[in-house]
């Protein structure tokens, strides 16, 4: 797959006018109070980011998640860090996809070589260490993965580490999964342990740019090395220090349950539209597989109808049948079954 592809993201599926079911974040704008604290700190950017405040923000950071701040970097967004991955200079990156395709796209663009590790639809997806090539010094998984949903058991993602390996987990959406089962943002036991998370999706704070990395210090020093000065704006840094009170942790989790019953809903609808498949998952997104064939004639339709949805033949391991839609409130989900079924009785006729 060639790194044009690797870079296409759900951004590009969605456009101006149409309802956009192919990005992940979750609604339109951040919370009233988040926004109302970004707004007060507009009256610092005149000023250069402060060590002081991004010190702030790591041990907010540490205290979410029972760290050091010495043990947190925050980023410019997870793609910075999957930007910086090169610096580590991998020999072998091992890949588990279907996954985000943004770190391969950055390791092959600075020669690193890559290997990719296929999970199977035919067991759901499920992970299995073993399949590891032994010689890889860096393993990227997501988890929960994107696009494919599954919540790989902790366990199975431990048994990844080993000796001289970095072990890179995205989690992404982690916070969208309910007491953020699984995640290992915790793990400070796990030698060569990376974690990426990102306030992006359940903080509606895709334009802002925020996230950060969790991971012993010197990995994140062999990480950070070929940052510029000042790599986190102001604003981000007050972002990542807002959304880690133990206040906005709650309304994260409250939003994580709330979740779990729409995404529930949304597959049970989709799951009655004949022909379509949907994958089981945790996340707030949902894989479908259409009918041998019809796949790029059925995105068409949805998109002639002003439905934007994510396509899967992007994703190594995915083919054109299979495409990725976001958990969306009822009345839109309405106009998606509405749409994907006329969509495919379209393309039989």
């Amino acid at each position: 797959m060639d790194l044009a592809s690797l870079r296409h993201h759900g951004d590009v599926d969605a456009g101006p006018g149409l309802l956009d079911f192919a990005v992940n974040v979750q609604g339109s704008a951040p919370p009233p109070w988040l926004r109302d604290r970004l707004v007060v700190a507009l009256d610092g950017i005149g000023r250069y980011p402060a060590a002081a405040h991004d010190q702030q923000a790591r041990e907010a950071v540490a205290a979410r998640h029972g760290r050091r701040p010495d043990e947190v970097l925050v980023l410019a967004g997870s793609a910075e860090g999957f930007a910086l991955l090169p610096a580590l200079r991998p020999r072998l990156a091992a890949v588990v996809h279907p996954g985000f395709t943004e770190p391969e796209a950055a390791l092959r663009a600075a020669g690193v070589e890559v290997v990719h590790v296929l999970t199977d639809e035919a067991d759901g997806h499920a992970l299995h260490p073993e399949a590891v090539p032994a010689e890889a010094d860096l393993v990227v998984i997501g988890n929960p993965t994107n696009p494919t949903g599954v919540l790989h058991r902790a366990a199975d993602v431990r048994a990844l580490a080993a000796p001289g390996r970095v072990l890179l987990v995205d989690e992404a959406f982690a916070d969208a999964v309910p007491g953020e089962a699984e995640s290992l943002a915790g793990a400070a036991d796990v030698p060569g342990l990376l974690v990426f998370r990102s306030l992006t999706k359940t903080w509606a704070l895709a334009g802002l740019r925020a996230g950060y990395a969790l991971g012993e210090p010197e990995l994140l020093a062999r990480l950070a090395a070929p940052r510029p000065p000042w790599p986190v704006s102001t604003l981000a840094l007050e972002a990542v220090i807002g959304c880690s009170a133990p206040s906005a942790v709650e309304e994260a989790q409250r939003a994580a349950e709330r979740l779990v019953t729409a995404r529930a809903e949304q597959a049970e609808r989709l799951a009655a539209v004949p022909g379509v498949t949907v994958l089981p998952g945790t996340a707030p997104y949902l894989l479908l597989r259409l009918p041998d064939g019809r796949g790029d004639r059925v995105r068409a339709a949805l998109r002639a109808a002003g439905i934007a949805v994510r396509r899967g033949d992007t994703f190594p391991g995915l083919g054109p049948d299979h495409i990725r839609v976001a958990v969306r409130p009822a009345s839109q989900v309405s106009r998606l079954v509405t749409a994907l079924s006329e969509a495919l009785e379209e393309v039989a006729a």
